[in-house]
């Protein structure tokens, strides 16, 4: 079941993708492009590669421009939302640049991330980057950058024109209702896997995501449940992958969730520097908690 609209293509279950590395940790786009497929023969809606799990951070300009070609060729620009983040406005905007003219219909944009920003620059970024043309999905992960898209900031941005939606990390569920209340045409994504029931009660029209990488049909039978109001089926669902994905939220996030899709016969593979692989209790707390989830039926 698609929930992404032809206007508002960053609705439904985008997979934040984690990008698999060969053994040398070189990119694997042939296991990228069949990992984007899955995804969405699995029930997803798109994807969103380049973000910080698909650590957009270490690869090359050439290597991100080819993971978005990559997934485009895949599964269709319409389903592509590629992040777009860069220390400087002017790089911002020529990765959408890059992502409109391979065919994306969206891009996430963090705000500024060099520095601690201030909300003059906040929207002086977000006004740049929007010349390319392209419908932007802010993203505010203030553990992360130091800089906070509060309700009042992101109701401005979307009053300019600038952002369409938000993907909200922040954990601060409270934000949502008055989100709501600031700027109701502005869609609510989830962005962190472990208040993912919180924020669909309360209106979230999609999910940027994690866990699906490894288990794309469970989550996305959670979601549906939670939006749609099943709270039985979407309270037992979320119970038992909880375990799993309140990994989104910790440092770890990446190597977890690449550990999970080997563990479930994906293909996660290692991650490059300056992370470096799980210590082994938390490998263990991780392996655990994916193969009580296999046995469960929910890979």
């Amino acid at each position: 079941m698609t929930t992404t609209t032809p206007n508002r293509p960053w609705r439904g279950v985008l997979v934040a993708t984690a990008l698999p590395l060969t053994d040398e940790l070189a990119v694997d786009y042939d296991k990228f492009a069949e990992h984007c497929a899955w995804l969405v023969d699995n029930g997803c809606d798109g994807v969103v590669p380049n973000g910080s799990l698909g650590e957009y951070q270490v690869l090359t300009p050439l290597e991100r421009s080819k993971v978005v070609e990559t997934a485009v060729a895949a599964i269709g620009g319409a389903r592509v939302m590629p992040g777009v983040a860069a220390y400087g406005s002017a790089e911002s905007r020529s990765w959408a640049e890059q992502a409109r003219d391979a065919g994306c219909a969206s891009v996430m944009l963090l705000p500024p991330n060099a520095y601690r920003a201030d909300e003059r620059s906040v929207l002086a970024h977000y006004a740049e980057v929007a010349k390319a043309g392209v419908p932007i999905v802010a993203y505010n992960n203030p553990i992360d950058t130091k800089v906070d898209l509060v309700p009042e900031l992101l109701a401005k941005l979307h009053g300019e024109g600038y952002i369409h939606a938000v993907k909200e990390f922040s954990g601060d569920v409270r934000r949502a209702y008055q989100l709501a209340e600031l700027a109701p045409e502005l869609d609510l994504l989830i962005g962190a896997d472990d208040v993912l029931l919180e924020l669909a009660l309360a209106g979230a029209k999609g999910w940027v995501a994690g866990y699906p990488n490894a288990l794309p049909a469970a989550s996305v039978e959670l979601y549906h449940a939670a939006v749609g109001g099943d709270l039985a089926t979407a309270k037992k669902l979320y119970e038992q992958l909880h375990p799993l994905l309140r990994w989104d939220s910790k440092v770890e996030f990446v190597q977890a969730i690449k550990l999970s899709m080997d563990i479930v016969g994906r293909h996660g593979g290692p991650v490059r520097p300056p992370r470096v692989p799980l210590l082994p209790e938390q490998e263990a707390a991780v392996r655990a908690a994916t193969e009580k989830a296999v046995a469960a039926g929910l890979a």
